[in-house]
């Protein structure tokens, strides 16, 4: 079945491994692009990941690859060269995740390609950009979030540094990879796009960045990941578990301070206001949080969120997975397999005369035949 939806007749080539490129590739897959996967002869290596299966779908390469076809291509050999230059002949944008060095020796890049195609726009998703003294540095996930001042930043002021518990630095490439992608070919020029994992962190830090640069002195970490501006806005222990209670304007603090039954702070100097608020952090918080231990998370969701307070109690992944939420926004989506249905979370792009559909990931080198000829060679593809 050709995929639908408002990239259909986009064609994207993607030469990707593991997490950043695949979810860059998936979310164009999963709205209508023709996203033909380039795989080596063992395959992604996100293929051997983990050993979780649905009718022989790996679990882990399936939530990063649906939507796609697979193809086997040899790069290093002439042959595969050739073939990659076919393709590249239909395709408006490749996508890789590899080092330059490996990009430019597969002829990955838009100087390799533009002469089979000069309208097609070839998107890198690498560490460290594809030009400079750090561009071969060897890089991951972790050691962005690391080098991009992350790490420092996020946990207990008297404890360690911590990394974020899913893979924010890959997921937040692959988007930014499928965007800068999506605005090349809507260009129509052609052309080379350049995505750093460091880069796209430190973008992400937008409002702490600008507040060092301009003077303001490097973030610091605050009790249970409080806010740096405003109060309260963290994380708060309850009777029976956490909850996350975040107050902007001093409307919700009023508001606030009148279902917790201290109406008095509403009109304290020391509360009353936005900055007088964060001027008196360690005031506030202190009676705040022996208040809130008076109750369960649960019971002050119930109370707080009908004034329209922004609160939320603190629950795992399966709970969240598992819970009302999720089943009302469909987020949860399965594809019928010999074996059952494999499930996984669906795309968080809506629109209002469309759904996206969902297509098994797939098997390894399953569209080769489909989409080159001729015959697999000794130095060819191979099914």
């Amino acid at each position: 079945m050709p995929p639908t939806g408002p990239l259909t007749g986009i064609r994207v080539l993607e030469v990707g491994h593991i997490l950043a490129g695949p979810y860059g590739g998936m979310l164009l897959a999963d709205l209508g692009a023709d996203v033909i996967k380039i795989e080596p002869l063992a395959g992604d290596l996100s293929r051997q990941v983990g050993s979780q299966r649905v009718d022989e779908h790996n679990v882990y390469f399936a939530s990063l690859n649906r939507n796609k076809r697979s193809v086997h291509i040899d790069l290093t050999s002439t042959l595969g060269q050739a073939e990659l230059g076919e393709l590249a002949t239909t395709a408006h944008a490749l996508l890789v995740n590899l080092r330059p060095s490996a990009i430019r020796r597969l002829g990955l890049d838009y100087e390799s390609l533009h002469r089979f195609n000069p309208k097609i726009v070839c998107v890198a998703v690498t560490g460290y950009g594809l030009e400079g003294p750090a561009a071969e540095w060897p890089a991951f996930d972790y050691v962005i979030q690391a080098m991009a001042g992350v790490a420092d930043m996020t946990g207990e002021p008297d404890g360690p540094p911590t990394l974020a518990g899913y893979s924010a630095v890959d997921n937040s490439s692959g988007i930014m990879a499928a965007l800068g992608l999506v605005a090349k070919v809507l260009e129509g020029k052609g052309g080379q796009v350049d995505v750093s994992l460091f880069d796209v962190m430190l973008s992400q830090l937008n409002y702490k960045a600008a507040t060092y640069l301009n003077g303001g002195g490097a973030p610091s970490r605050q009790p249970l990941g409080a806010h740096a501006f405003y109060v309260p806005a963290q994380l708060f222990a309850t009777a029976s578990g956490y909850v996350a209670l975040f107050v902007t304007h001093d409307e919700f603090w009023r508001r606030l301070c009148g279902e917790i039954e201290r109406p008095e702070w509403a009109d304290d100097p020391r509360f009353a206001t936005m900055h007088a608020r964060s001027e008196h952090r360690d005031e506030l918080l202190d009676a705040l949080a022996a208040r809130l231990t008076q109750a369960t998370a649960q019971e002050w969701v119930e109370r707080l969120r009908p004034l329209g307070i922004a609160v939320g109690a603190v629950v795992g992944l399966g709970d969240a997975l598992d819970g009302e939420l999720v089943r009302s926004r469909g987020m949860v989506v399965s594809v019928d397999t010999a074996d059952g249905p494999l499930q996984m979370v669906g795309s968080p792009i809506r629109f209002n005369d469309a759904r996206p559909e969902y297509r098994v990931p797939p098997r390894l080198h399953e569209h080769t035949e489909e989409l080159l000829a001729p015959p697999a060679t000794e130095t060819g593809h191979a099914s």
